[in-house]
């Protein structure tokens, strides 16, 4: 009996230390689970929030379009890193016949025409009828894609051939196979970016933003790990996955809101027919618009088959103040324009209120390229296989390209300003006359002055300028715009530029050995005192040109914020609001004159 309750106690005992041990341990795995579930719900709201006023919703597209830009240049450098001129600059020309196609039949329609009349089915509450109509649109869209990308991987040697008069055989074949890759990538794309657009008139601006990392990062990391297998095939095997990603990060989000896919072909609904009206002339604009890349290849072939990447290379450098200040504040204002174009006080406001700040952080940028070109481009792409040669190309392009940045950044504005009162013929005739004018003066400067690559960055700054202003002008005409409105800041913000861009020049070519050494600019009739000597830097050194161009750069700053605050540019008190309450962005209050219809 003793024995049987000894043993009874031994059993008792395991029992309940064992009770114990996995009770605590059960305790702790729920516990780590209401942990992980209350992390992973913060995220995924996070993640699916609303940004529902344009300076939130513009903080949230510049953010991401930052890190996009910078994935770009990342990219950009692997390309650069692993592959020649000549292998990068087909690489570049493969994306232009499946590109062409994605915007003729995708962007052409989605924001001048499918963004509004979502918008206005949802705003009045018909969500149902505006998902049929997305459906349809997608079929349609894909379907219009099939056929013409069929058509193109066809011909594809025979239509690269007249793009690219001065490749080889040789390169005119390779190009045409990247081609024929590339177009299954930008079929994701029309999957994609048609929930871009529904995703963003529901408010949701972030998943969007994200999608380009993703693609970004398909290209990258397909380089490094794939290039010694396939060449110059890898980075195009990483866009079609990059594209998937592109699509597939959105799809939870827009399935969440009520988006599923229907197969119908019904051209007779309504909304199809008031897209299809309010997109034709966009999308005839954009077939228009697609001539002049066509063209960019066509006459920087004739150069040499290394200048189409020089060229790509400085519109991606060039591209990322137009995108963070241009394309993210237009993205982000035209649903506000939109809901705000029947009270003329509100939108007048908001419009200027935009315009200001476009100008206020696109014209010292674009200094600062100016200045900074070639550290710019030697940080940015000097690899191993990027020459020097390469270097001074790209750099003079660059600087060229800069003049006209505030230009693409206003008439990205100014076009979805046209949209948002649901003018969509204004802008495609503006556009195609602008496009008839760049085409020519590149057509000039190539063939009959026989310019360097350079020439069609002049052509394009000057072409931009003159598109934006024409708009301006335009839109003051029409809805009454005070001409001193746009007159007044821009004439404050430049002088605050050029006043920056001075010091920045002076700057950089005193603290630079190499100008010495060379007797650059104003330095031509100088030596280097020996005394001064350990003050400059010697460029030849990664770090050195990091350090020269982080100095340059927050001087610059500097000077600019100080002029501006000195002529009373009221962008500085908002700057400055936004900077003391950084780690409170999803907080703050925003002024009443950016602030959109909330519902």
């Amino acid at each position: 009996m003793t024995l049987f309750a000894a043993s009874r106690r031994r059993l008792l005992r395991r029992f309940f230390a064992a009770l114990l041990r996995y009770g605590i341990s059960g305790m702790l795995a729920f516990y780590r689970m209401r942990i992980f579930g209350k992390i992973r719900e913060k995220v995924q709201n996070w993640l699916f929030s609303r940004q529902v006023d344009v300076l939130s919703a513009a903080i949230v597209l510049a953010a991401s379009v930052l890190v996009s830009m910078i994935l770009g240049l990342v990219r950009d450098r692997t390309l650069a890193q692993f592959f020649s001129g000549d292998q990068v600059s087909l690489y570049f020309a493969a994306f232009r016949l499946p590109d062409s196609l994605f915007q003729v039949l995708v962007l052409g329609s989605l924001s001048s025409a499918f963004i509004p009349t979502f918008i206005s089915y949802i705003s009045r509450h018909q969500e149902k009828e505006a998902w049929r109509v997305t459906s349809i649109m997608i079929n349609f869209s894909l379907l219009a894609f099939v056929f013409f990308g069929s058509l193109v991987a066809i011909f594809a040697n025979q239509i690269c051939t007249i793009l690219a008069p001065g490749f080889s055989h040789a390169e005119v074949v390779l190009m045409a196979q990247l081609t024929r890759i590339l177009l299954l990538a930008e079929g994701f794309f029309v999957l994609s970016f048609f929930l871009t657009g529904v995703l963003k008139s529901f408010q949701h601006f972030l998943m969007p933003a994200l999608a380009p990392i993703f693609y970004n990062l398909g290209i990258i990391l397909a380089t490094v790990f794939l290039s010694g297998t396939f060449g110059i095939y890898a980075p195009v095997f990483g866009a079609v996955l990059g594209a998937a990603a592109h699509f597939l990060i959105q799809l939870p989000l827009a399935v969440k809101l009520g988006f599923r896919p229907h197969l119908s072909f019904d051209w007779k609904d309504p909304g199809v027919k008031r897209i299809s009206k309010l997109a034709a002339p966009r999308v005839v604009e954009i077939a228009c618009s697609q001539v002049l890349p066509a063209s960019d290849l066509f006459f920087s072939s004739l150069v040499s088959t290394a200048s189409y990447g020089y060229l790509t290379f400085a519109t991606h450098l060039e591209m990322v103040p137009v995108n963070f200040f241009g394309l993210s504040l237009a993205d982000a204002a035209l649903p506000a324009l939109a809901y705000k174009q029947g009270n003329e006080k509100e939108f007048r406001t908001l419009f200027f209120s935009i315009f200001r700040q476009i100008i206020f952080l696109a014209l010292p940028v674009a200094m600062a390229f100016i200045v900074l070109r070639i550290p710019l481009v030697r940080l940015a792409f000097g690899a191993a296989k990027f020459t020097w040669n390469s270097t001074v190309l790209t750099a003079y392009t660059l600087s060229l390209f800069a003049l006209g940045i505030v230009g693409q950044a206003l008439t990205l504005y100014f076009v979805r300003t046209f949209y948002a009162l649901q003018d969509t013929i204004t802008p495609v005739i503006v556009g195609v006359a602008d496009i008839l004018f760049d085409i020519s003066l590149s057509a000039y400067f190539i063939i009959v002055l026989k310019l360097p690559i350079w020439g069609l960055g002049l052509s394009s700054a000057t072409a931009s300028l003159i598109q934006a202003l024409v708009l301006a002008v335009i839109l003051i005409r029409r809805r009454g715009l005070p001409f001193f409105e746009f007159l007044t800041p821009s004439l404050k913000v430049l002088l605050a530029t050029l006043s920056s861009g001075g010091v920045m020049y002076f700057i950089m070519k005193v603290m630079d050995r190499s100008a010495w050494d060379k007797r650059l600019s104003f330095l031509g009739r100088f030596a280097l005192p020996e005394q001064y000597a350990k003050f400059v830097l010697d460029t030849h050194y990664t770090k050195n040109l990091i350090i020269l161009t982080l100095l340059v750069s927050v001087v610059g700053a500097l000077i600019y914020l100080g002029v501006c605050r000195l002529l009373k540019v009221r962008e500085t008190s908002m700057l400055s609001k936004i900077l003391r309450k950084v780690p409170l962005l999803g907080r703050f209050r925003v002024p009443a004159q950016i602030v959109q219809h909330e519902d």
